[in-house]
Parts: C-alpha cells; sequence; structure tokens
C-alpha cells in the first residue's frame, strides 16, 4: 500500500532529498522558514504544511533532516508537534545527527504511543544529497526499517540496518571519527608537500592511485590547494558532531585522542572565523 510520506527540514541537505522523493511520491513538507518551502515548491511538486503537526495529520511516514537534538525533540513533542497529532503505527525516520541518548529517548516515547522511529543519520554531504548518492545507517525497529528502506531509495546509494536504537547514531559516530583524522592527514600531507617543493598536484596522481586513496584526497585535495573553502559540510556542523562523539567517549572510558586533538583544531578554525567554512579547512589552519 502506498504510504503517505511528510519531510520536515530542507536545509542544505533535506531540499535535496526531498526533492528526489517528490519525484516518486507524494509528499508534504514543512519547515521552520516558509520561504524555504516556497523555494522548494517552487522547483518540486508536493504540499506544504503550515506545522508538523499538520503535516503529521497526513502522513504515513515522515522524513526529518533537521539540526539537532533540541530540534527533534521540539519537533517531536513541542507544541504544535508531532506526537499528539500521529497516527498509529506511523513510522518517522530522522536524518538528523543527534545523540545515541536523543535517539532511545524519542524511540521509547513513541513506542509506547504505538508509533515507530527510526535514526537514520546519513553520509555523503550536500554533493551526496544532489546526487541521490548518500549512504545510510539506521537503528530502531527492524520490521518498521523494512517498510521504509525503499522509500528512502532515490536518494540513497547505500542502506544497512544496523541494529536497534541508536546504532544509526553510533555508527555516524564511527564515521565522523574517520574523516576528521582523514582530513588532518590529509591536510598535513599537502603541507609537507608543499614545504619541500613537490608538485602538489603530481603528487596527488601518484598517492591518490595508491593506498592512500580516500574520497576526500579525491574530491577535496585540488580546492584545498586553491584555499576554496566554500564546499559540503561546515565546521559549525563538524564541531556539533565531535562533541557529540566526545561525550559518548568519555560516557564509555573510549579512547579517541586524536579525534580529541582535531576537534582543538576546528575549535581554532571558529575562532578564526571559519565556522562557515568545510571541513577541509583544517589546511588554512596548519599555512597560518
Amino acid at each position: 500500500m502506498t504510504k503517505a510520506i511528510g519531510f520536515i527540514g530542507l536545509g542544505v541537505m533535506g531540499f535535496h532529498m526531498a526533492g528526489h522523493l517528490s519525484k516518486h511520491n507524494q509528499i508534504a513538507v514543512f519547515n521552520r522558514t516558509k520561504k524555504k518551502s516556497e523555494i522548494w515548491s517552487a522547483k518540486y511538486n508536493g504540499k506544504i504544511c503550515s506545522s508538523p503537526a499538520d503535516l503529521a495529520k497526513i502522513s504515513d511516514v515522515i522524513i526529518l533532516c533537521v539540526g539537532n537534538d533540541g530540534d527533534v525533540r521540539d519537533i517531536v513533542t513541542g507544541y504544535q508537534g508531532l506526537l499528539k497529532n500521529l497516527k498509529p503505527g506511523s513510522i518517522i525516520v530522522d536524518h538528523t545527527t543527534t545523540s545515541a541518548k536523543l535517539a532511545k529517548e524519542i524511540y521509547e516515547l513513541l513506542d509506547s504511543n504505538g508509533i515507530f522511529y527510526i535514526d537514520a543519520p546519513v553520509s555523503g554531504g550536500e554533493v551526496g544529497a544532489q546526487s541521490g548518492m548518500l549512504s545510510i545507517m539506521a537503528g530502531g525497529n527492524k520490521d518498521a526499517y523494512e517498510q521504509i528502506k525503499s522509500i528512502l531509495e532515490p536518494y540513497t546509494k547505500l542502506i544497512k540496518y544496523m541494529g536497534l536504537s541508536g546504532s544509526g547514531q553510533y555508527t555516524k559516530m564511527v564515521n565522523q571519527i574517520c574523516i576528521a583524522g582523514l582530513i588532518q592527514a590529509l591536510a598535513e600531507g599537502i603541507n609537507f608537500s608543499e614545504k619541500v617543493g613537490l608538485d602538489t598536484k603530481s603528487v596527488l596522481e601518484v598517492v591518490s592511485n595508491g593506498a592512500a586513496q580516500s574520497w576526500q584526497m579525491d574530491n577535496r585535495w585540488l580546492t584545498m590547494l586553491d584555499d576554496n573553502y566554500d564546499h559540503g559540510f561546515a565546521v559549525d556542523l563538524m564541531r556539533k558532531d565531535l562533541e557529540i562523539v566526545l561525550d559518548e567517549a568519555n560516557l564509555n572510558n573510549i579512547n579517541i585522542e586524536i579525534t580529541k586533538i582535531i576537534n582543538e583544531f576546528y575549535k581554532d578554525i571558529q575562532k578564526a572565523g571559519g565556522g562557515k567554512w568545510d571541513t577541509s579547512s583544517l589546511l588554512k589552519r596548519i599555512e597560518n
């Protein structure tokens, strides 16, 4: 049976994700800044809702892509929120990167009301959202996951069930740990190459065809060399994500010493006014 779909959060990622969905489904959208909904509606087909509550009343599956724990909690439980207006058996799919604690809290709250919650953070950035090539890591009720898996395919290159509630968010934490370390290593490699007088573009050609190859190298080395940091995921958002990682690591006594150091490096970039630069700006910090 076709499910009615609602989408909340038309930001850098959600705008494109909802657009992909609209080509395959009838959907309703809500964004706190109404102008974004109007811009989206001028490009794609979908009903604009005036509140999460209005969207909940006409949706079987609701997809969230917002900013942080507080945003998710407010959308679900706040005034004109989803909770009191959802039909039993509804499914919320949350693409927001949040704490695992929040994911479990919302899961338990909704489960007691006969509603399913899937924590499903994404990886791939704005480029992945535009091209429909995001990776999704999902946690929660497996039967509910199976119901929504095909719905998410228009903007997905890989979607995988990772386990119980919170497992999606834990997997995203691993993703951010790895990305932070890769970018710092890439920044140090570029800086080293420049300092010893190599032709760094030639270096890229060689090492990107060996064991050092990575998505970050393929997609960010040249823009880093051009001092261009207006791509993809912003430093402010990475800092938010790394603070979540650090809190979880402290709670469980997990050693992430390199990630702690890189988090401090990103703080330096924020202090220098680079909070909106993308995460590859670690090179700019080294050079300055």
